[in-house]
This record gives structure tokens, C-alpha cells and sequence, in this order.
């Protein structure tokens, strides 16, 4: 194949055979993008084209976004959004950023005989459904995968208190109802303060995906520490009240 050309002070061009190979596609395919519009223009040079880094950069973040399960309509759109790969390149960090997971719950998988010992009678085909209903679990012939070991753990260990699995599972509905209202908040606040922008048909301006990325990666601590912050001083109103009501009924 021949040697990729340069000059001492300026870029490397390759040929559009030297384009495809560095980016590991068929020249058949990098002609498709050309049609779809999915890379600029090359330099001319009578009848020969000359591709640059920046098509070769362009070709990877286009890899990438198929990766990651998008359409060749959707990139379109992304790249549209950007005039550079590096832009493309910040959409798809901030992308990530706002996606990433915020659980990292292991799951756990459990027999029907280590079912039937953790809940004895209780395991009913009404708690079962209830289970599946709020989503945490799925069931196999075999039994069971929690999709979360510590919520698992806590609802064994409270029925072993003597806690009917039914209520368990009904404070564990309430609480998840809950649980989602305070990420909507979360959610709500940091799409209306910070991410307005992506709401709107404009372009983020050079660097901006860049710079919400970063304050995403910085703030998304903050949410754990508020909500954990919030529901033990809530905890700690309730109970006082709770015990304040009980003392008073006493001393009737």
C-alpha cells in the first residue's frame, strides 16, 4: 500500500483507500458516508481526493456512536450539531455524562428452597407478583434474581424480625414512589439550570459540551450527599414526632 503522505511542517493525507484502512472500514462504506454526508469534503487535488486527520477523526466518533446503538440518521443529526469532530467528540462525553449509571447495585440470585427458608408460607403468588411489579425482580424456573443484593438482604432480614412480607413490600412500593419524586427533582434541576441549552434547535457553542461535562462529573456527588442528608434529618423530624404523639396518647 502506498505510504500515507505528509510534508515536514504540515498534517498527514491519506487517499481515500489509506482513509479507509486507517479507520478500519471498507472504502465502499466510507463512500456511503461521503453520500450520506457524514464527513466534509476532501481536499481536491486534480482528480485525486486528500483526507485529513480530521476525517479520520470524524470516521472514529462515527464508529462510536454506532457502538453505542445510534442510527446513521441520528449521527447525522449529532454531527450536524457540530462542525468539528472535536464537537461530535464533547457530544458524545457529555452524552455519557448525563447517562452514566448512578446505581452500582450487584444483583443476586436465589433458589426456590432459599426462598421458601428466608419466607416460609409467606412467599405467595401475591407477593411474588407484587416483587415483579416494582420491577426488582425477575423469575426463572429455577427461582429468582433480585436486582439489587443489599435490598434483598434488608428484606430478609426485616421479615426475620417478624415483619410481614407484605408490608415490606408495600413500604418498598411507597418508598420507591418517593424515591423517584426526589430524582425527578435532581433530574428537574439540572435540566432547567444546566442543560437548558440542549432544549433548544441552536448549537452548543465551541467547548460548551466540553464544560457541561465537567460540571456534571463535579455535581453528581452533591446529589447522593443532599438526598442522604435529607432523608436522615427527615428521619430524625418523623421520629421525634412520631414518639412525641405515642408519649402524649400515654399520658392520657
Amino acid at each position: 500500500m502506498a505510504e500515507i503522505e505528509s510534508t515536514p511542517a504540515g498534517p498527514r493525507e491519506y487517499r481515500v483507500e489509506q482513509l479507509a484502512a486507517a479507520a478500519g472500514i471498507t472504502t465502499r462504506t466510507l463512500r456511503f458516508y461521503r453520500e450520506r454526508k457524514l464527513l466534509p469534503p476532501p481536499r481536491k487535488e486534480g482528480r485525486i481526493a486528500w483526507y485529513g486527520e480530521a476525517h479520520l477523526a470524524r470516521l472514529r466518533v462515527i464508529a462510536e456512536l454506532l457502538e453505542r446503538g445510534h442510527t446513521l440518521g441520528g449521527i447525522a443529526e449529532l454531527i450536524g450539531a457540530g462542525e468539528s469532530g472535536r464537537d461530535v467528540a464533547e457530544l458524545i462525553g457529555l452524552e455519557a455524562a448525563i447517562t452514566a449509571p448512578w446505581s452500582d447495585e450487584a444483583p443476586v440470585s436465589l433458589s426456590w428452597a432459599e426462598l421458601a427458608a428466608a419466607f416460609g408460607d409467606q412467599l405467595t403468588e401475591a407477593n411474588t407478583a407484587e416483587s415483579i411489579a416494582q420491577g426488582y425482580i425477575t423469575v426463572t424456573e429455577d427461582g429468582i434474581t433480585h436486582v439489587s443484593r443489599r435490598l434483598m438482604d434488608a428484606t430478609i432480614a426485616l421479615v426475620a424480625e417478624g415483619v410481614p412480607l407484605a408490608a415490606v413490600l408495600d413500604a418498598s412500593r411507597k418508598a420507591q414512589e418517593y424515591a423517584d419524586a426526589v430524582a425527578e427533582v435532581f433530574v428537574g434541576l439540572i435540566r432547567d439550570q444546566l442543560l437548558g441549552a440542549l432544549a433548544t434547535e441552536q448549537p452548543l457553542p465551541p467547548g460548551e459540551a466540553a464544560h457541561l461535562t465537567e460540571q456534571l462529573s463535579r455535581i453528581r456527588p452533591f446529589a447522593r450527599v443532599v438526598a442522604d442528608a435529607q432523608f436522615t434529618l427527615a428521619m430524625d423530624r418523623r421520629v421525634h414526632a412520631e414518639y412525641d404523639d405515642v408519649v402524649r396518647h400515654r399520658h392520657r
